[in-house]
C-alpha cells in the first residue's frame, strides 16, 4: 500500500509524458493486489458500527486519498454488513452479526468483502471472520422423553436418547452428557462419523416391573463455554412386561439421492422393520428420532408404512445432505433404529446474478480505448457447470468485457468514441450460466458520454449577402448569420464577432454577440459607398475555442434622396436666352435642357416635360432627351418674346424634381433682334480688346475703301472667332458628353453694319448661321441666315 501511493504522488507530480507509464505499473500493483486478501476476525453479536479494522492503515493510504479515489466497501451477497468510514478509515459493522444465522450449518463462518478504489481502479479482498461465543446452550429436540423398556432386558443393553443440539460451535458447542443418580441406568457416550455426538441409556441393573414400575431421569448437556451452558430432558422408564423379540430393519443405512426440484410427495424411501411377535407386539410404529427440526420439516414418515415423502422444498445450496434417523416400536415398546441419508443433488435452479460495483455514469468522448466504465460480479448459486457462468455484451457496441479475477468484469471501451454520433449507450449485459437448461440475466448499464470542444462552429452559408436603403435609422436589423456547433453545452454556445482589419475604418455594421443578428451603427450614403463586405467569427465556448469565418456583404439599396440637377441653362443664372427666327419650321431645335440625377436607377431616369410656356401649343420638350422644339411652324401671330418653364422629374417615389426657365425671342431679321434684346438686356460691361479691335477697324473703315474695310472686319471677326473659341468655359463631363449629340454643331457669328448704326460699339448677341454668297449652298447641317441676308442686301446697297 505505501508503495502504491508513492506511485501516485508520483503521477502528480511528473509531467503527462510520464502519467502513461505510472498508469501501467499501477495496473501491475492491482494485478498483484488482487492475490492478497485481508483479514480480520470479530467477535458475533457485537453492536452496531463495531470497530472491526482500520484500513487505512493496514493499507497504508493517506486519509485524502479515500474520499479522493471514492474508497468503498463491498460485501458479497445482497445484503450489505460492513461500511467503510472514508473521514478516519475504520471499517465498522453495519449491525450486530449472529453467527449462527449467517452461517447455520458451518463450523466456520467467514465474511467475505471487497475494498474499491477509483482514480484509478483497485480491488482488495478483505475477509472477516466470525469468532463464535457461548451464547447458545444445548437443547433437546424434547423435554420429556419415554421409553418403554421390558423387564427381561439383560443388563448391557443400549437405548439410544435424542441428542442434544447447540447452535454454537467448537468449544462452545456440545461437549459432554450427564445422567442424574440412579441405580439402573448409566450413559455411553459416542461420536458418529459426522462428528455429532450421540448417547445412550445403558442397563446397568436388571429391572422388575413388580418392584418399580417407572423410572424418572433427568439428562443433562453440557457445552465447553466459559462459563458452560447447559440443558436438561426427563427421561421416563416404563418397564414392560416380556416381549420376546424387537423389531428387525431390512438395512441400518438407507441411503438416497434426490433433485433438489424434486415435487411435493414424491417418495423418497420406504423404510421396514420386521417384528416376529404376535399381536400388539407384533405391530411396528414409525418415527423421527435424533433428527434435525429442519429434516424434520422436509420430510414426512408416514408411522404405519415407515414410507418417507417430500414435504418442502428441498435446496441444495442451503443443505447438501439431510441425515435422519428413523425408530421402529413394535406394540410391547420395543424399538429399533436404522438411518436415513438422503443426498440432493443440484439442478440448475438459480440463474446468475449480476452485481454491480463500480460505475462511471458519464466519460468522454475522446476517452482512449480500453477505459474502464464500470466494474461488476457475477454469482450463481448453483454448483459444477451449473454455477460457471460467462457475460456477453447484446449488440455491436464499442464497449467490452474483461474477466479479472473471482467472477469479477471490467467493462471497457474498445473504440474511440464520438458523442455527436452517439450520445449515450444502454448497454445491456447477460450472463448465462453452464448447466444443461442455460438460464441467464441481464442487467442494464446507461453510460453518459460527455461532450469536449472537437467540432468547430458552422457557417450556413460561405457569403451572407444583405441589403439596407440609404438614410436607414441606426440600429436597424437588417438580418441574421446562422452558426451551428455540433458540440453540446458550452462547447456548442456560439459567439459572433467582427473581424476587425488594422488600417480600415470603423465598421458601419454590429453582429449580436449572441445571436448573430447584424443591425447598422448609423445611416449610410448610396452615393458614397453601394457595397462593402467584411468577415465575421463564430467562436465556441470550449476550452479551447473553435472558430469558423464567414463573408458578409453589404449591398445599400438606393433612395431617391437627390433632386436632379441643371447642367444647362445653369440653375444660377438668369433666364436663358434663345432666338428663334419668325421662318423656324415644326420640329425646329430652340435649345436642350441638361440635367443629371446622382442616385441610381430608377431614382436617376429623368423625364423632361413643358410646364407652363406663353404660347403653350408653340413648344414641345422631348420626354427623355430634353429637347425643345417647335411644335409646330412659327406665325406672325405669334408673340415675339417667350417664357417656357421646364420640369425634369425623377422616376423616384416620391419623385423629385428641378426647374429650368428659357426665354426664347421670335425675330425676322438681325436689326431688329439686335434692338430688342439690346432693350431687354441689361448693357454688358465692355469688352475691352474687342472693342479697341472694332474701333480700329471703323477708322479702317472710315480712310480706306469699302472693299478693304469689309475684308479687314472678315479677318478680325475671325481672329475674335479664334480667341474666344480658346476661352471656353470647361463644362463637366458628364454635362458634355449629355449634351454632345443634342446641341447644335457651330455657333457662328456675322457682324453686320447698317446705315442707320448710331452706336460706337457693338455686341455679339448669339450665334447665327453663316452667311454663303450668292449662288453657293450651306454645307451640310448648315441653314443661311435671313438676317444675314438682308443685312447684307442693305450693306450692298450702299456701293461696293
Amino acid at each position: 500500500g505505501w508503495l502504491f501511493w508513492r506511485v501516485m504522488a508520483c503521477g502528480r507530480q511528473s509531467g503527462d509524458s510520464k502519467r502513461q507509464v505510472i498508469l501501467f505499473i499501477l495496473c501491475v500493483c492491482v494485478c498483484r493486489s488482487e492475490a492478497e486478501t485481508l483479514r480480520y476476525s470479530l467477535p458475533e453479536e457485537m453492536e452496531r458500527d463495531s470497530f472491526v479494522a482500520n484500513i487505512a492503515k493496514d493499507l497504508g493510504v493517506p486519509l485524502s486519498q479515500l474520499a479522493a479515489r471514492k474508497a468503498r466497501v463491498v460485501s458479497e451477497g445482497n445484503e450489505q454488513l460492513f461500511r467503510l468510514d472514508q473521514n478516519t478509515g475504520v471499517l465498522t459493522a453495519e449491525e450486530s452479526l449472529d453467527r449462527e444465522e449467517i452461517c447455520p450449518h458451518s463450523d466456520t463462518c467467514t465474511l467475505v468483502f471487497k475494498v474499491f478504489f477509483e482514480n484509478p481502479l483497485q480491488l482488495i479482498r478483505g475477509e472477516v471472520e466470525i469468532r463464535d461465543i457461548n451464547d447458545n446452550s444445548p437443547m433437546f429436540p424434547e423435554k420429556e422423553v419415554v421409553l418403554n423398556i421390558l423387564e427381561t432386558a439383560s443388563p448391557g443393553s443400549r437405548f439410544p436418547l435424542e441428542s442434544a443440539q447447540d447452535k454454537d460451535v467448537g468449544i462452545n458447542g456440545l461437549q459432554n452428557y450427564r445422567l442424574g443418580p440412579n441405580p439402573h441406568f448409566s450413559l455411553a457416550i459416542g461420536t458418529g462419523k459426522d462428528g455429532l455426538k450421540y448417547v445412550e441409556l445403558v442397563l446397568q441393573r436388571q429391572l422388575d416391573r413388580e418392584e418399580q414400575g417407572e423410572l424418572n431421569l433427568i439428562l443433562t448437556a453440557t457445552d465447553g463455554g466459559s462459563p458452560p451452558r447447559s440443558g436438561t430432558a426427563q427421561v421416563w422408564i416404563v418397564v414392560l412386561d416380556a416381549n420376546d423379540n424387537i423389531p428387525v430393519f431390512e438395512r441400518e443405512v438407507y441411503e438416497v439421492r434426490l433433485a433438489e426440484n424434486s415435487p411435493l410427495e414424491q417418495r423418497v424411501v420406504r423404510v421396514a422393520a420386521a417384528d416376529p411377535d404376535e399381536g400388539s407386539h407384533g405391530e411396528v410404529h414409525y418415527a423421527f428420532t435424533q433428527t434435525w427440526e429442519r429434516s424434520r420439516q422436509l420430510f414426512q414418515l408416514n408411522p404405519a408404512t415407515g414410507e418417507i415423502r417430500v414435504a418442502g422444498n428441498l435446496d441444495f445450496e442451503e443443505a447438501k445432505y439431510h441425515k435422519m434417523v428413523v425408530k421402529a416400536t413394535d406394540g410391547g415398546g420395543l424399538s429399533a433404529h436404522c438411518k436415513v441419508q438422503v443426498e440432493v443433488l443440484d439442478v440448475n435452479d438459480n440463474a446468475p446474478e449480476i452485481a454491480l460495483t463500480s460505475l462511471t455514469a458519464s466519460i468522454l468522448e475522446d476517452a482512449p480505448p480500453r477505459t474502464v466504465v464500470a466494474l461488476f460480479g457475477v454469482r450463481d448459486l448453483d454448483s459444477g457447470d451449473n454455477g460457471r457462468t460467462e457475460c456477453s455484451i447484446d449488440g455491436d457496441l464499442p464497449f467490452s468485457l474483461t474477466p479479472t479475477f473471482d467472477n469479477y468484469y471490467e467493462l471497457r471501451t474498445n473504440a474511440a468514441l464520438d458523442r455527436e454520433g452517439t450520445g449515450e449507450y444502454n448497454i445491456t449485459i447477460t450472463a448465462t450460466d453452464w448447466g444443461k437448461t442455460r438460464l441467464s440475466s441481464r442487467k442494464s448499464i446507461f453510460v453518459q458520454i460527455s461532450d469536449v470542444n472537437d467540432n468547430p462552429p458552422e457557417f450556413t452559408q460561405e457569403v451572407y449577402t444583405m441589403s439596407v436603403t440609404e438614410n436607414s435609422s441606426p440600429m436597424l436589423r437588417i438580418g441574421s448569420m446562422k452558426a451551428t456547433d455540433a458540440d453540446a453545452g458550452k462547447n456548442a454556445r456560439v459567439n459572433y464577432a467582427l473581424v476587425r482589419q488594422e488600417g480600415k475604418e470603423q465598421p458601419e455594421v454590429s453582429v449580436n454577440a449572441e445571436n448573430g443578428d447584424v443591425y447598422i451603427l448609423r445611416p449610410l450614403d448610396y452615393e458614397k459607398v453601394r457595397a462593402f463586405e467584411m468577415t465575421v467569427r463564430a467562436a465556441d465556448g470550449g476550452p479551447p475555442p473553435l472558430s469558423a469565418q464567414a463573408v458578409l456583404r453589404i449591398v445599400v439599396r438606393d433612395e431617391n434622396d437627390n433632386a436632379p440637377v441643371l447642367l444647362h441653362p445653369a440653375p444660377d443664372s438668369s433666364a436663358a436666352g434663345e432666338l428663334v427666327p419668325r421662318w423656324a419650321p415644326s420640329g425646329y431645335l430652340v435649345a436642350k435642357v441638361v440635367a443629371v440625377d446622382a442616385d441610381a436607377g430608377q431614382n436617376a431616369w429623368l423625364s423632361y416635360e413643358l410646364a407652363k410656356a406663353t404660347e403653350p401649343g408653340l413648344f414641345r420638350v422631348g420626354l427623355h432627351s430634353g429637347e425643345v422644339r417647335t411644335a409646330r411652324a412659327v406665325t406672325e401671330r405669334d408673340a415675339a418674346r417667350q417664357r417656357l418653364i421646364v420640369v425634369v422629374r425623377d422616376r423616384g417615389q416620391p419623385p423629385r424634381s428641378a426647374t429650368a426657365t428659357l426665354s426664347v425671342a421670335l425675330v425676322d431679321g438681325f436689326s431688329e433682334a439686335h434692338l430688342r434684346v439690346s432693350e431687354e438686356a441689361p448693357a454688358a460691361e465692355p469688352d475691352g480688346p474687342l472693342t479697341l479691335y472694332l474701333i480700329a477697324s471703323l477708322v479702317c473703315v472710315s480712310a480706306l475703301f469699302l472693299a478693304t474695310a469689309v475684308a479687314a472686319v472678315v479677318v478680325k471677326v475671325q481672329r475674335a472667332r479664334q480667341r474666344e473659341m480658346e476661352t471656353l468655359p470647361t463644362f463637366p463631363t458628364m454635362a458634355t458628353e449629355s449634351t454632345a449629340s443634342s446641341l447644335p454643331r457651330s455657333y457662328v457669328y456675322d457682324v453686320c453694319f447698317t446705315a442707320g448704326t448710331v452706336s460706337n460699339e457693338f455686341r455679339l448677341l448669339r450665334p447665327l448661321f453663316p452667311c454663303f454668297p450668292a449662288g453657293l449652298p450651306p454645307g451640310p447641317g448648315e441653314q443661311r441666315s435671313s438676317v444675314c441676308s438682308q443685312d447684307a442686301a442693305n450693306l450692298g446697297g450702299e456701293g461696293d
